[in-house]
């Protein structure tokens, strides 16, 4: 597994990337964050090796180990937020942030998670063109620098891949009400002001006070690492 690291003291933040993403992403975040941090790449993305079969549960098991037992505060954007909540009830847990969290999944939208899961991944001529896809599919394009998504991409042959296990779209529903019902820890649902993945309503269903990110989309993290970080330094106990 990938793991990226800085920082001391803590509690520790332990971030955690959406689908098709890389650790990468939390470097800007990371670089605002008071004390220690990790941040892996989550099974079937990056360099991090895929998993025989994708549940939420199963993605969180594959990284509970970095969990430190002395305080953990998870942060996890979209995919990640809910694989983060899977984390809440691990010893050392003292909060979990979501970030950008879809809870709300029509049948349709379920069934095309599921066939693009049964695709093989795409092969390009080109280091460039598989950037381009993997940008996009990370809902990163225009957000950063082809240049830094090294982990994102892997040689094929006389080729190129994501490195992106397709599978990993076939988590399913990831169920966020009873996850957040059942956690024994502080929860907070947070969401870019302009993210179209999920309304602020669908978010004030769950939890009575979730925060909003204003004039920010669903990779806030991204678009404004400050923001997120003073959002995630606000669940670390004084």
């Amino acid at each position: 597994m990938r793991v990226l690291r800085g920082g001391a003291g803590g509690p520790t933040v332990l971030m955690l990337h959406g689908l098709g993403a890389t650790a990468d992403v939390w470097a800007g975040v990371a670089a605002h964050l008071p004390g220690a941090w990790t941040a892996p790449d989550l099974p079937g993305h990056g360099a991090t090796a895929p998993l025989p079969a994708y549940t939420f549960a199963a993605v969180a098991d594959a990284v509970a180990d970095l969990v430190d037992p002395a305080g953990t505060v998870v942060l996890g954007h979209s995919f990640g937020g809910v694989v983060g909540l899977h984390l809440a009830a691990r010893p050392g847990v003292i909060a979990v942030i979501g970030l950008g969290i879809k809870v709300v999944w029509s049948a349709e939208e379920l069934a095309r998670a599921a066939a693009m899961a049964q695709r093989p991944p795409m092969r390009f001529a080109t280091r460039e063109e598989a950037v381009e896809r993997h940008l996009k599919v990370a809902g990163l394009t225009g957000l950063v620098a082809p240049a830094t998504v090294e982990a994102g991409v892997v040689r094929d042959g006389d080729g190129w891949c994501t490195a992106l296990d397709p599978t990993a779209f076939g988590v399913g529903e990831p169920g966020v009400s009873a996850l957040v019902t059942a956690s024994p820890v502080p929860v907070v649902l947070a969401r870019g002001e302009r993210d179209p993945m999920v309304a602020a309503e669908q978010l004030r269903a769950i939890v009575p006070d979730p925060v909003e990110l204003p004039g920010l989309g669903h990779n806030a993290h991204v678009e404004d690492p400050a923001a997120v970080a003073l959002l995630t330094c606000r669940q670390i106990p004084a």
